[in-house]
């Protein structure tokens, strides 16, 4: 740019846009008020626009007033920058690409653990429901759900999630608690609309030995975490994957309804592009990442 001013100039008059007189800013920028006053004389004759209304007081024209958020930014955005950046020395930055909903149930929880044991690592998630395309993203993993079939891709199996019903304690005051699952068809059952990797509660009853013909539904959602928030709010009983809602179950805020077995009939893979897997921090990822998932799964087994 032709107009651009040197970085001292921009700095005195993104000061003296927050300040009255000359003086508190110079007092700021720890300079001779006449240095403030010529800096900002040279900018407004380098633009050719007057910036600031002269008097008792300073005050911003419309064109200083148009200007000034612009020049803020400028410096905030750069002071952001380089603390992340230093922040950043020596250390990898590694994205990781998962679902939406996993990403805030099951992997964020465990994230601090692996700053721990890998503080060299620096993790960015990017969510999507969406067929992991790495031509057309910047993500170098991702974990996804599905049935293990990513060609030309390199994946490994990382976890096989439990599904059981569940309800909140509010819930099951109002309406008791069942005994058999046949008894479940008396309550509000809360189903997820979807793809066939969402629960469904016809198998769920077919795996008990229930038959069920279409059965009463309060309320279909869209997404996994407005169902489980739902459950929470007592509307209804959700059928859950054993991986979003750990924290609840642990917590007592859902209780798990019957102690039967039925693992998902998908599983979550860990996929990357072939070629990088041998990668230190990829496999530092990698190797953590496989023992939080066989926790997990024994936790539910």
């Amino acid at each position: 740019m032709r107009d651009l001013p040197p970085t001292a100039t921009l700095r005195a008059f993104e000061v003296a846009t927050r300040h009255t007189t000359f003086t508190s800013a110079s007092q700021e920028l720890h300079v001779t008020q006449s240095a403030v006053s010529h800096q900002l004389k040279h900018l407004e004759d380098l633009w050719g626009l007057q910036l600031f209304q002269r008097g008792k007081s300073l005050q911003l024209t419309p064109a200083g007033a148009a200007l000034a958020p612009i020049v803020r930014e400028f410096f905030m955005n750069l002071d952001a920058t380089l603390t992340d950046l230093r922040e950043q020395k020596g250390r990898v930055r590694l994205k990781v690409s998962t679902t939406y909903s996993f990403a805030l149930k099951w992997l964020l929880p465990r994230l601090p653990g692996l700053s721990q044991q890998h503080p060299q690592i620096l993790i960015t998630l990017e969510t999507s429901d969406k067929a992991i395309m790495f031509s057309s993203t910047d993500s170098d993993v991702a974990i996804r759900l599905g049935n293990g079939h990513y060609p030309a891709l390199h994946s490994e199996f990382m976890l096989r999630e439990q599904i059981f019903p569940v309800a909140s304690p509010d819930l099951l005051k109002r309406f008791g608690t069942p005994h058999e699952p046949a008894e479940l068809l008396r309550y509000p059952l809360l189903t997820r609309d979807g793809a066939d990797l969402v629960p469904k509660w016809e198998a769920w009853f077919e795996h008990v030995g229930v038959g069920v013909s279409p059965f009463q539904e309060s309320v279909r959602f869209a997404d996994t975490n407005i169902t489980i928030e739902a459950a929470l709010l007592g509307q209804g009983i959700a059928l859950a994957r054993s991986g979003h809602v750990e924290a609840e179950i642990n917590d007592g805020s859902l209780i798990r309804l019957f102690d039967v077995p039925f693992a998902s009939p998908v599983a979550y893979y860990f996929v990357c592009p072939k070629g990088i897997e041998t990668q230190p921090h990829i496999v530092s990822f990698r190797n953590w990442l496989m023992v939080q998932a066989t926790q997990a799964q024994q936790q539910y087994r």
